[in-house]
């Protein structure tokens, strides 16, 4: 990391100023060998922009989340040449977003109308604490909304009699199950993808980070479809699981046991499963039973209306 001769020369104290960081800072990183040592002149140590860049860009690595001793690792490589610019490109692209949406701000005025009108301080709080909405810095009537679509489903459920403290509560239950499910999906693809790019950097090259970085795009809506899919036939299936339960209890006002335990071979039941799966193999039957019950029920019907064909023979 070769000093220009010419470049601008600093004493310690304008180095701190220019890069943010403390003096005692940029002497904690000179001692962990994460910054060159100044140049010596006369009774002065020296600082240049080679010093400046270097600190902004330990600023820029630690806020990515790296640890000192990675942020060392990393930047041994580039002094090596190689692969920073690569791997800093993949961190860019994991850091991205994750979404389409595009966030909004909205006045205290707005969220209150929004839901019936009528201000909810506790609420307001909860939504921010939750990180629905964010305030506003120096304007506490202005909060933005990182998310509208997850906005537009709270005053929905409000609007239909939800109340607010139970949205939160629903969302705290939700976010934790699907924050489970975000691991895993990470957990599956770095098992099968992405382990042979995750060595350490100074054995990974800009064409290794490149390359990850282009399956990252490529991956990202996978977790988002499979989930969607799955939700999907998860609601279809216990929707109507649901609605059954509820409309079998109202059917009667004396409500009675309406479930029997029949025997099915074992092969039968195999050749269920196989074709649905073991959750819905019950469904199915259920299912496949009512819609027989149903066609013989019409064919019943046809056959009592229907004409006949004998032909009186003494005519």
């Amino acid at each position: 990391m070769a000093e220009d001769p010419a470049s601008p020369a600093y004493r310690i104290e304008d180095l701190a100023h220019l890069s943010g960081a403390t003096v005692r800072t940029i002497r904690a990183y000179q001692d962990r060998g994460l910054l060159p040592r100044p140049e010596r002149r006369g009774r002065a140590n020296v600082y240049s922009d080679v010093h400046l860049v270097r600190l902004r860009q330990i600023a820029d690595l630690l806020d990515r989340g790296y640890t000192l001793a990675s942020v060392k690792e990393l930047l041994e490589a580039w002094d090596a040449g190689r692969g920073l610019g690569g791997v800093l490109g993949l961190v860019a692209e994991v850091d991205g977003p994750w979404t389409d949406e595009e966030a909004v701000r909205i006045s205290r005025a707005e969220l209150d109308e929004r839901f019936g009108g009528t201000p909810d301080d506790a609420a307001v709080a909860e939504a921010v604490e939750l990180g629905v909405l964010e305030q506003v810095p120096g304007d506490e009537d202005s909060f933005v909304v990182p998310s509208p679509q997850e906005l537009a489903v709270a005053v929905e459920l409000h609007a239909a009699g939800v109340p607010l403290s139970a949205i939160s509560d629903h969302l705290r239950e939700l976010r934790g199950q699907v924050e489970h499910i975000a691991a895993r999906f990470l957990e599956f693809t770095t098992e099968h993808v992405f382990a042979r790019y995750l060595g350490g950097p100074l054995h990974r090259t800009d064409a290794d980070a490149a390359e990850a970085a282009s399956l990252v795009r490529r991956l990202r809506p996978l977790a988002q479809q499979t989930v969607d899919a799955e939700l999907a036939r998860a609601m279809r299936l216990l929707a109507v699981r649901h609605l059954r339960q509820h409309l079998g209890a109202d059917e009667s006002p004396e409500p009675r046991n309406r479930t029997r335990n029949v025997s099915i071979p074992a092969e039968t039941m195999q050749a269920v499963e196989s074709l649905v799966g073991p959750e819905q193999a019950a469904t199915f039957i259920a299912l496949s039973a009512e819609r027989e019950v149903r066609a013989r029920t019409l064919d019943q019907l046809a056959s009592s209306h229907r004409p006949s064909n004998d032909v009186d023979e003494t005519l």
